[in-house]
C-alpha cells in the first residue's frame, strides 16, 4: 500500500504543473482488493497479446442505493491506472495546446494496458471476436506494440456499468457501440421501460448528477435526442462519458471516458444555465469538442455529490503521509481542497 501511495503522489504532483489543456503522467497499479473490491479488467482475460482469450464475462450486482457512488469509484480508479489524463474543454482557445502525440499512448503504455482494454471488451456482445481480431494484429509486423484496431470507449463504459452493478441487459445494454445503450435510454423515455437504468434527456431538461452519462456524436452529428430518435437502430459514431463530479461553484462538470485521446481521460466540461447541464452550443466548448446531444439520467437516488472527492483513489492520496501537503496543492485543480484531508 505504501508503494502505491508513493506512486500516486508523484503522479499528481507533476499533474498540476502540466499544460491545462491536456496532461497525462506516469501510471500506477490499481488499489488492492482489500481497499477497493473490483474484479480488475486484466483478470477477465488470459494469455499474452496474440493469444489472448476471454476468461470471465459476468457482472456483479449491488444495491440500488450504492449504484451512483460505485459507478464513480470504478471510473476514477481506471482514470488513475491510465495516468490521470485531463482534457479541458472549458477554454475555447485551448485546442492548439493538445500535443498530437497524446492522441495515442506510447509503446510501453500500449503494452501495459493491452489486457485492461481487452478486459473491457469481455463484457460486450462480440467482444470475443474483437479480441480475436486484435490477436491477429498483435501477431503482425508491429507486434504487441500495435494499437487497438477498434475504438474501445463504449466497451469501457460497458465494463464500468457491469462492474458497478448493472448486471442484466434490460438494465443496461452493454455494447461495442454507444448508440446501442443511447437508444435503450430513449426507449425508456418513450415507452417507460421498467428496468432500464438510464433515461434519455436533452441537455438542460434535467440536473446532471454523478453516475449520469453525457453523449456526443460525430457521424452523423446530432444536436438533440430527437435527431437520434429519427435514426434509432442504425449505426452512429458516438461517444459517452461518465459524470464523476458536478462542481457548481466552479461552473464545470468532470466526466471520465474511455479512448479519450487513446487513454482513459477526465474531461472538464463547461456548465450552462446555472447548473442544468453541460453547454451544448458551439461557442461554449473548446474547438474540436463535440456537442453534447444527450444526457442519460441514471434512475437512482441522487445520493451524495462528493463521490469523486471521497472515492478510494482520492482517499489514498489524502492520507499519503508527509508529502500530502504538496499533493493536495497539486490535486486542487480537480479535487476540492476540503476533500484532501485525511479522515482515516
Amino acid at each position: 500500500m505504501k508503494s502505491f501511495v508513493a506512486s500516486l503522489l508523484s503522479v499528481v504532483v507533476v499533474l498540476a504543473t502540466a499544460p491545462d489543456g491536456y496532461a497525462q503522467q506516469a501510471p500506477f497499479d490499481r488499489l488492492p482488493a482489500n481497499v477497493f473490491d473490483v474484479f480488475a479488467p486484466p483478470a477477465r482475460v488470459q494469455g499474452a497479446p496474440g493469444a489472448m482469450t476471454i476468461r470471465q464475462t459476468s457482472c456483479r450486482s449491488v444495491a440500488p442505493a450504492q449504484l451512483r457512488r460505485r459507478i464513480v469509484e470504478v471510473a476514477v480508479q481506471e482514470w488513475a491506472f491510465f495516468g490521470f489524463a485531463i482534457v479541458d474543454q472549458t477554454d475555447v482557445e485551448d485546442d492548439n495546446r493538445f500535443p498530437r502525440r497524446s492522441r495515442r499512448p506510447g509503446d510501453a503504455q500500449s503494452m501495459r494496458v493491452a489486457d485492461s482494454i481487452a478486459g473491457y471488451w469481455t463484457v460486450t456482445p462480440g467482444g470475443d471476436w474483437i479480441i480475436g481480431s486484435q490477436n491477429k494484429i498483435w501477431n503482425g509486423p508491429d507486434g504487441v506494440e500495435s494499437r487497438w484496431r477498434f475504438p474501445w470507449s463504449a466497451a469501457f463504459v460497458s465494463w464500468v456499468m457491469c462492474e458497478a452493478g448493472l448486471r442484466d441487459s434490460d438494465q443496461f445494454q452493454r455494447a461495442i457501440a454507444h448508440h446501442t445503450y443511447i437508444d435503450q435510454a430513449i426507449r425508456a423515455r418513450d415507452q417507460g421501460a421498467s428496468r432500464a437504468a438510464f433515461v434519455a434527456h436533452n441537455v438542460g431538461e434535467a440536473a446532471v448528477a454523478p453516475g449520469d452519462l453525457l453523449c456526443s456524436s460525430r457521424r452523423p452529428s446530432y444536436r438533440s435526442i430527437e435527431d437520434r430518435r429519427r435514426q434509432m437502430g442504425t449505426g452512429a459514431r458516438s461517444h459517452c462519458d461518465i459524470v464523476v463530479k458536478v462542481d457548481k461553484a466552479a461552473q464545470r462538470i468532470l466526466a471520465i471516458g474511455g479512448n479519450v485521446r487513446g487513454t482513459v481521460g477526465l474531461k472538464i466540461l463547461p456548465f450552462a444555465n446555472a447548473g442544468a447541464g453541460p453547454h451544448s452550443g458551439d461557442g461554449a466548448q473548446a474547438r474540436g469538442a463535440r456537442i453534447v446531444f444527450a444526457h442519460l439520467k441514471l434512475r437512482a437516488a441522487a445520493g451524495e455529490g462528493d463521490a469523486f472527492d471521497v472515492s478510494p483513489t482520492v482517499k489514498a492520496l489524502s492520507c499519503a503521509g508527509p508529502s500530502a501537503a504538496a499533493a493536495r496543492r497539486a490535486a486542487s485543480r480537480v479535487v476540492a481542497a476540503a476533500a484532501l484531508r485525511c479522515t482515516d
